[in-house]
């Protein structure tokens, strides 16, 4: 719309030109033609008034736009009639192509004026209404030519030619005009379905990364909490029995208890910790995974031993959480299930190469009994990695320990 009305106002402008020209010429024009002089500077400046409020176009709804066109349209198509009249009588007796040169004058120059309207027809519609409107146009064309030209005689072929040019030129630019908007709207179609696409999936992943945070904790709550509070039920059983018979064996049995509940609590507020902690965005992947190891051999008593790049590049928060949580998850194991004595943990970056490498020394298993098992914790690394693009190799042998290596870029 201020396209448009930009174009309409240009049109006034050559409007209120032409009328000061006739003002000023050593001949003014005759009185029957200033009604028409009055209607071609009206209708350009009356349709920039109607361009201008927004109440009409809400109240109009569909037919404003078409209305607007169709008005800028018969303003451009006034002035074959309105110059001819006005000049026919002053050059009759100079030449008899006068009128003619006049006329062909005036056509040329209505082409800017009708490609105001042609443009935001294009613009807004297909290439049908666009073909309607040059044919319109060439109809009302030569039907006020002919009227104009009655004086002399039937018109001209040069002048009709000049019709048939315009209406050329009216559908090539309107075919390319339609054309460009279609490839837009096309284009357009395709970015709004591939974020529609792209929010899906961010939408499924977030979701996804929600589950397995949730089955990760639940696994670890289970563990800790699931396992504490039945070995304390058991106890106390023992204890409730034994308490009139054996009160030495009952107070061992309470204090191994007690110990249980403070182990317990201790493991539940570690993982409500890691819950709300953002160690990566705190320290970084590397003394983040430093820290980790480091807490665990601590609190589970055994050996580590790490060998860790300082510089890791930068590789994305995605990939780092997967590292993160593929190592916590390996320590994890290592502690509940392991019985190891050493871990050694490696991680190192070659040129876009990430390697990661957990191993221990304690009693292993049989990877082949997996898919039987209840090794959740090796699925859940093992989707993690697929998830990025990494790769996950799992080596283990009863008695032998376990050797977990994820792998990220280059060529894996």
């Amino acid at each position: 719309m201020p396209t448009f009305r930009l174009f309409v106002s240009m049109h006034f402008a050559i409007a209120t030109l032409a009328i000061a020209h006739w003002l000023v010429a050593p001949f003014p024009p005759p009185s029957a033609v200033v009604p028409l002089a009055v209607f071609s500077l009206l209708s350009p400046g009356l349709l920039f008034v109607y361009l201008s409020i927004p109440t009409l176009r809400r109240t109009l709804k569909s037919f404003y736009l078409p209305i607007g066109i169709a008005w800028a349209a018969a303003g451009a198509l006034a002035g074959p009639i309105l110059d001819p009249y006005i000049n026919l009588s002053n050059l009759h007796a100079t030449s008899n192509t006068a009128p003619e040169l006049l006329a062909q004058v005036v056509l040329w120059r209505q082409i800017i004026l009708l490609l105001i309207p042609l443009v935001v027809l294009s613009w807004q519609y297909a290439m049908r209404q666009v073909v309607v409107f040059c044919a319109l146009t060439s109809v009302l064309n030569i039907a006020l030519l002919s009227r104009s030209m009655v004086l002399e005689q039937m018109i001209s072929s040069s002048l009709l030619g000049i019709v048939v040019v315009q209406t050329i030129i009216f559908l090539l630019v309107g075919l390319m005009i339609v054309k460009l908007m279609n490839v837009q709207r096309e284009q357009r179609q395709r970015l709004s379905e591939a974020n529609a696409r792209l929010t899906l999936y961010a939408s499924t992943l977030e979701q996804l990364t929600i589950s397995r945070e949730r089955n990760r904790m639940a696994r670890e709550l289970h563990d800790v909490l699931a396992h504490t509070l039945s070995g304390v039920a058991v106890e106390l059983e023992g204890l409730r029995a034994m308490l009139r018979l054996d009160v030495e064996r009952a107070n061992v049995l309470l204090n191994h208890s007690l110990q249980a509940i403070r182990e317990g609590l201790s493991e539940t507020r570690r993982a409500l910790k890691e819950l709300r902690a953002r160690p990566l965005e705190d320290l970084g992947l590397a003394l983040a995974l430093r820290a980790l190891a480091e807490s665990y051999a601590t609190r589970f008593d055994f050996g580590i031993e790490l060998t860790i790049d300082a510089d890791l590049g930068d590789y994305g928060a995605e990939v780092e959480q997967c590292v993160y949580r593929i190592a916590q998850e390996a320590l994890t194991n290592i502690a509940e299930h392991a019985q190891a004595h050493t871990v050694q943990l490696v991680l190192k970056r070659d040129r876009d190469h990430l390697r990661l490498l957990i191993g221990d020394d304690g009693c292993g298993f049989d990877p082949n009994l997996g898919a039987e098992g209840n090794h959740y914790g090796l699925l859940g690394m093992r989707e993690r990695s697929e998830l990025i693009g990494g790769r996950l190799a799992v080596t283990s042998q009863v008695g032998k320990g376990t050797q977990i290596c994820f792998s990220f870029g280059g060529n894996q």
